[in-house]
């Protein structure tokens, strides 16, 4: 592997081999001004052959995935993941707001394929499924990251502002993304227990970086938010 080019909001940069690149509030790679954004969060380095993204900070993690979102990390703080596709997409959260950018390099090691498939009332994607009211509560937190043009930045909803884009009571949304963050922890997912039983305060995000990141949701799925049986499916299920 030669050089590598990273892509955030339209801009690329290259990175050779012979020295280490920093990505954060005030690094090589300047991410925002966010001060929930670690100075310098990740780097990327080359050594024994590979490159490698570093998760150097101390409290806000990153989701990685490869071209399909069918091989998905979570690198928390200390992790080291060695990039082993020619191309990743990189999603982390700092607050409010959710980051996006991709890496690309000029060759590959593995190859990878996603298998997928639908059926009537859910969706199934890898080996999670959604019920369709579970769906649109994906959609709706992740509405903002998808609408994007390109890897950048976006805020995602408070649990108010999705329940009131999807018509639901906040009692009917919570319990719906109690049952999200139950389905996907028990098969794995990182990041959405907080511990002793009880859900992560910043799971939203999480949950819009995972479900992203593994392609789980897309922008094919925008258009349910607009379907006037939106508001009222969500009580049958």
């Amino acid at each position: 592997m030669r050089s590598l080019k990273v892509e955030y909001c339209g801009e690329w940069h290259t990175i050779e081999t012979d020295r280490t690149f920093t990505i954060g509030r005030d690094a090589d790679l300047t991410i925002d001004e966010n001060p929930y954004l670690h100075r310098v969060f990740l780097t990327l380095e080359f050594e024994f052959g590979l490159w490698w993204l570093q998760n150097v900070g101390q409290l806000l993690a990153a989701t990685v995935s490869d071209s399909t979102g069918s091989v998905q990390a979570w690198v928390a703080p200390g992790a080291k993941l060695p990039l082993v596709f020619q191309q990743v997409q990189v999603i982390f959260s700092a607050g409010a707001t959710t980051y996006e950018f991709s890496i690309h390099a000029e060759e590959d090691f593995y190859n990878t394929s996603l298998t997928s498939t639908t059926t009537d009332g859910g969706t199934t994607i890898m080996p999670i499924a959604l019920t369709s009211t579970q769906r649109l509560l994906v959609v709706s937190l992740a509405e903002r990251v998808l609408l994007q043009p390109s890897a950048g930045r976006a805020t995602v909803p408070t649990s108010a502002e999705a329940a009131s884009r999807l018509g639901w009571s906040m009692t009917t949304f919570n319990r719906k993304l109690d049952n999200v963050c139950e389905k996907l922890d028990r098969l794995g997912v990182d990041g959405l227990r907080g511990g002793r039983g009880k859900l992560a305060t910043n799971r939203r995000m999480r949950l819009v970086e995972y479900a992203v990141a593994t392609r789980l949701v897309s922008v094919d799925d925008l258009p349910l938010l607009d379907r006037p049986e939106a508001s009222t499916q969500a009580d049958a299920e």
